[in-house]
């Protein structure tokens, strides 16, 4: 069976839902809705992506589908300031977008900033990871090990 095909069955297998993405007005610091789940819109945040707006849906995937997929080569990675269920104090920054080397299965870094440093809005992948290296780091990197499922990504309609 090929891998993606193994992905799809073992996401089918543990009720993971696909994705919606929006071209719509969302709140840049939106929080997951407890009321009506991690489905939806509730779920739908602006995300930096190059310096670009995007606007995702993603849905935290159980811990039994996350130990099963953990160990997938192409994992992209969401660089987040606080968990994705709490607010946010900037936005999240996404590492691919469709056409782009974008898998649906996201895992989430935890932005954390270096004693020293004033807290800031980062506006692609490779700031996050350039201010994660050197001999004084502006930030570090947590592995949260939480996998999120996100098949689409949208690029808001310019004004």
């Amino acid at each position: 069976m090929k891998h993606s095909a193994v992905i799809a069955s073992l996401l089918l297998a543990s009720g993971v839902a696909a994705c919606v993405s929006t071209t719509g007005p969302s709140n840049q610091n939106a929080v997951f809705n407890a009321h009506s789940g991690l489905n939806g819109s509730a779920s739908e945040r602006q995300v930096y992506y190059d310096h670009e707006f995007f606007t995702v849906n993603m849905m935290e995937l159980s811990d039994a589908a996350a130990a099963k997929l953990a160990h997938n080569p192409g994992l992209n990675e969401i660089y987040a300031y606080a968990d994705l269920e709490d607010p946010q104090p900037f936005n999240s920054i996404i590492d691919a977008i469709p056409g782009d080397g974008m898998n649906p299965l996201w895992e989430r870094q935890q932005i954390v900033f270096n004693p020293g440093f004033t807290p800031r809005q980062f506006f692609s992948d490779d700031e996050v990871e350039a201010a994660s290296e050197g001999a004084n780091p502006e930030i570090t990197l947590v592995d949260t090990h939480e996998l999120y499922r996100c098949s689409v990504v949208a690029k808001p309609s310019a004004h």
